[in-house]
């Protein structure tokens, strides 16, 4: 019998190539959770979308003179309930099985949104109808909302910023839970969900809009329970590996020490390693003041341009739209010229200087209020959010691929380097949100030329932010070229 003949130098590489793509293509079961997360994911942007934004339009109508400071402060608090929230979910991860804790924490959000609907309905609030009201008058709420206290907001707030935070961390680490550790899938993975979340969210923040304004601020809520239960029953039917059982199990009271523990102590490992290398001390100002702008203009700005300049909150959502709309452009973008873009130089100094476009703002024609006006204004926030969201994609994959290999990664098995500096990054935004948000707030509150307060809330602010980000991208090592290759 002859022996079998040797394979050549031609035959070896298309084996290898064909072992490589299986190892990139998906599997059925991959497939399979892919299209149900993806399902789960667009239904829970659609209820927190609406959601949130009618939490806003309630907020603005029924708080009256200190409607924008309450209201920051409420945001703020949102923020650090999401910190909170993720710190007592990591525990539970290790105990119950993923899907069960995306289940129970979408429908409490489920239950938020029907509870305020209960609450309006209890103190004689009723579906908006064509009742007459005068849009310049602030000083008191709509007669169609019910007498409810309007700091009920607080604690209902707070109750789903610890759901969203919980949901949030969940969704950064369910990648890889589903397609494994191959860097190919996920990141495939990372981009199709990210850009449909933002379809969604641009259409989510439409219909707010459209509930809102045909049914009023409480009760255009009236889906969003149903949005928030079929992500729960589409997330139930994920097939996931279950967490490993242990004889040995901590209680969960000391597991949640140990989180509180490493929390703080990230925060802590993450201001060395960005402080003590040069090619992330610019990353306070380059991802955290940045988000912090970006979120401000959705969550401080945009909504005191629809009560104090079109007086009407419901406008807000429209705007925003506007901005969600950005997002998926910008993060599109990235994903189709990361290879050409190696670096986030270009992409964070493009966002400083879309951020000077808030300056159109004071000079709007407050006379307009038309709705017509609103879909004119609402695509300016496109190119502003889209700069933001090409900065912070691109910077994310910057900051994962300068940490990956770090020669300090393996010093301390619970903290790895990557989730320090997230940690310490993600911190400084709250902060930043939660003491600036209610002071801008008091400066919206005190009344007077609106444009003069758009200047100083809006365009000052991101001059500043604007100036702070261009100077960053100098810092590193190599940061002085227009698309550069960075060192240390």
């Amino acid at each position: 019998m002859a022996p079998p003949k040797p394979l050549s130098t031609l035959d070896i590489l298309i084996c290898a190539e064909e072992e490589e793509e299986e190892k990139r293509s998906y599997s059925y079961i991959e497939k399979r959770n892919m299209a149900i997360w993806i399902i789960g994911v667009m239904f829970y942007k659609l209820g927190l979308e609406t959601f949130q934004g009618s939490i806003t339009i309630i907020a603005l109508e029924k708080w009256g003179d200190e409607k924008h400071r309450k209201y920051g402060l409420l945001r703020g608090l949102d923020q650090l309930f999401q910190c909170v929230g993720s710190i007592l979910i990591a525990p539970l991860i290790r105990r119950f099985a993923t899907r069960n804790i995306l289940l129970f924490t979408s429908l409490i959000f489920a239950v938020l949104s029907a509870l305020l609907m209960i609450i309006d309905f209890g103190t004689h609030g009723r579906i908006k109808t064509s009742i007459s009201t005068d849009p310049t008058d602030e000083s008191k709420a709509p007669p169609y909302l019910g007498s409810f206290d309007p700091n009920t907001l607080f604690p209902i707030m707070c109750s789903s910023g610890l759901v969203y935070g919980m949901i949030e961390l969940i969704r950064r680490i369910i990648p890889r839970d589903i397609v494994g550790g191959n860097i190919t899938k996920l990141r495939k993975m990372d981009a199709l969900v990210h850009i449909l979340y933002e379809v969604s969210g641009t259409l989510s923040a439409l219909l707010s809009w459209l509930l809102v304004s045909r049914l009023g601020s409480v009760y255009g809520l009236v889906a969003t329970p149903g949005f928030f239960a079929c992500a729960a029953m589409a997330w139930h039917f994920l097939a996931l590996p279950s967490p490993p059982k242990s004889t040995a199990r901590a209680s969960y009271a000391v597991q949640l020490l140990y989180g509180v523990k490493y929390f703080f102590q990230s925060i802590s490992k993450g201001f060395c390693v960005i402080f003590t290398k040069r090619a992330f001390m610019w990353l306070p100002v380059g991802y955290s003041i940045a988000l912090y702008t970006h979120r401000y203009i959705e969550n401080g700005l945009i909504p005191f341009i629809a009560q104090d300049i079109f007086h009407n909150p419901a406008a807000s959502r429209i705007l925003v739209s506007g901005s969600n709309l950005g997002e998926l452009i910008g993060a599109a973008l990235v994903f189709v010229l990361g290879d050409r873009i190696p670096t986030p130089m270009p992409w964070i100094r493009a966002d400083a200087l879309l951020l000077l476009l808030v300056w159109v703002l004071p000079f709007y024609p407050a006379q307009d209020t038309s709705t017509g006006a609103l879909w004119r204004l609402a695509p300016l926030f496109i190119p502003i959010s889209f700069g933001w969201a090409a900065g912070d994609v691109s910077l994310a994959a910057y900051i994962q691929s300068a940490l990956a290999g770090d020669r300090d990664e393996q010093r301390d098995e619970n903290i790895s380097n990557l989730g320090a500096v997230m940690a310490f990054l993600y911190s400084v935004y709250i902060v930043l949100f939660a003491v600036l948000a209610p002071v801008l707030g008091m400066v919206a509150d005190k009344g007077g030329d609106v444009r003069v307060t758009v200047v100083w809330v809006g365009g000052v602010q991101v001059s500043v932010v604007a100036a702070l980000l261009v100077g960053s991208t100098f810092v590193p090592r190599g940061g002085a070229g227009w698309n550069p290759r960075l060192g240390g």
